[in-house]
């Protein structure tokens, strides 16, 4: 008696475990067909912007980035530099580097995402400029204007989770201190240096995406 119950109890976990990798493959499959259904069109169709548009596509083959997508119309331009709209608008200058790319690829991102949560951010600006009063702008250090400089403080935070959550915390460190020397220096040093402020000023007006 006591064995037969044992063969039923596993044969009930092998299902149960069974149920719970269909799940998973399920949830996982249907994030990849949602990423791979993006429109990446070349700006001047050439070989960097092509291998350009493999590599991404390899990255979100690797990573699930879709959480963090809110357009699926991609350009990538190698004579631009980085845009959100009304076209996310990627270059060609990380063919070398994943991790920059991707993270480049989630920060137009959250611009979407912000520009979808108008007075929510808003607010959240008006939360930062009683923290921050005093902000850069213009050159490597600020946004092209004060508000610009305020808003990066929240799309920078925002690239820093996602990247954190999906790459993990060393290469997370490697990529925002890159860029805390590259452009938006100051912004990104302040969402290292005083990321508790910030985030609680994006929780308290939600600006936390669900995962």
């Amino acid at each position: 008696m006591g064995t037969a119950c044992r063969m039923k109890r596993h044969r009930r976990q092998m299902w149960t475990h069974r149920l719970v990798v269909f799940a998973v493959t399920l949830i996982m499959n249907q994030a990849a067909i949602g990423q791979a259904n993006l429109d990446i069109a070349l700006k001047h169709g050439t070989s960097n912007e092509a291998r350009t548009r493999d590599q991404l596509q390899r990255l979100l083959a690797t990573y699930d980035l879709s959480p963090w997508i809110y357009t699926k119309s991609i350009v990538i331009d190698e004579r631009a530099i980085p845009f959100s709209h009304p076209v996310l608008t990627l270059h060609t200058r990380h063919l070398t580097d994943d991790e920059l790319l991707l993270s480049t690829f989630v920060h137009e991102q959250f611009h979407w995402f912000l520009a979808e949560r108008r007075e929510a951010t808003e607010q959240a600006v008006a939360d930062l400029r009683t923290v921050f009063p005093r902000v850069p702008t213009g050159g490597r250090e600020g946004g092209r204007n004060e508000y610009s400089t305020y808003l990066h403080l929240l799309v920078c935070y925002l690239e820093q989770w996602a990247v954190l959550q999906t790459l993990g915390e060393s290469k997370a460190k490697r990529v925002i201190d890159f860029w805390a020397t590259d452009h938006y220096t100051w912004v990104y040093q302040t969402v290292t240096s005083r990321s508790r402020d910030i985030d609680q000023i994006m929780r308290d007006r939600k600006l936390i995406p669900a995962r």
